[in-house]
């Protein structure tokens, strides 16, 4: 197949179901958008979940299509309000990525990947100059978790940050600290649902700050927080998933096992993913 002439027709589609679909019909940009947040979250689950299986391609090739049709959708959008159209998009794009790769198109002489982050950087700031804007209103916004070590990496441009990896451990330690003084009892042996709205947002308070320092940790670290955290889902389902599948080997569910059985199957999941 062609991807000049697929390309192509699915602008073409798109305004078919623009005007002969009722649903596409009434869609606007904002009605959109927790589609789109959606639709990049299930393909980083995919490729999370990828197993090199037919069914994983499948699923992936299917979602890397979903996310398509969004940019695809809202540009046509766009396109009916005068504003730009997808030619426009992909031309942007293009311009963007050439200048961004001064090391590949212009030839200077950027050899390492911190050499060619730090001019990435330099040249987006150049892009800006002539936006008025405080240090952390440019702050890409993403998931929490990719939004608090974005702050924490445009605070640390100006100094704002600990000098080493130590000093995160030790606010990581004061943080664990203050979150477990908002705890009622010191033995833990009480649920969640006995606590009044008091408790519930003084926890849920400190429990943001533990948060937010561990991703502060990963970005000293060079961890990408969110695709930690992703990887971690991933493996949690993998995981849950032998531990069903033995269960029903043996004619049981997880609702009907106690937690001891469903701890020694977790454990040789665990096993079989170290060999």
């Amino acid at each position: 197949m062609n991807p000049t002439n697929q390309f192509a027709d699915l602008l073409t589609l798109m305004a078919r179901l623009r005007t002969d679909c009722p649903w596409d019909a009434k869609q606007t940009n904002a009605s959109l958008q927790k589609y789109a947040i959606e639709e990049v979250f299930e393909l980083v689950d995919a490729i999370a979940s990828d197993d090199k299986s037919t069914l994983a391609t499948e699923s992936i090739k299917g979602e890397l299509g979903d996310v398509l049709l969004q940019v695809v959708f809202h540009a046509h959008l766009y396109d009916e309000q005068g504003r730009f159209d997808m030619a426009d998009v992909i031309f942007t794009l293009q311009e963007k990525l050439i200048g961004r790769h001064p090391h590949v198109f212009n030839k200077e002489n950027l050899t390492t990947d911190e050499d060619i982050r730090r001019r990435w950087d330099e040249i987006k700031a150049l892009e800006a100059k002539d936006r008025p804007k405080r240090l952390l209103s440019d702050v890409k916004s993403g998931t929490a978790l990719m939004y608090a070590q974005n702050l924490q990496k445009a605070s640390a441009t100006v100094g704002f940050d600990w000098e080493n990896l130590g000093g995160v451990l030790d606010k990581l330690q004061e943080e664990l600290g203050e979150l477990q003084a908002e705890l009622p009892r010191a033995d833990f042996s009480y649920k969640a649902d006995k606590l009044n709205q008091s408790q519930k947002d003084k926890i849920a308070d400190e429990l943001g700050d533990v948060l937010f320092v561990l991703a502060n940790l990963a970005r000293h670290l060079d961890v990408d927080a969110e695709m930690a955290l992703q990887n971690a889902n991933a493996k949690f389902k993998r995981r849950f998933a032998f531990v069903e599948k033995s269960l029903m080997a043996q004619a049981k569910t997880p609702k009907g096992s106690n937690l001891a059985q469903m701890n020694e199957y977790w454990e040789m999941a665990k096993a079989d993913e170290r060999h």
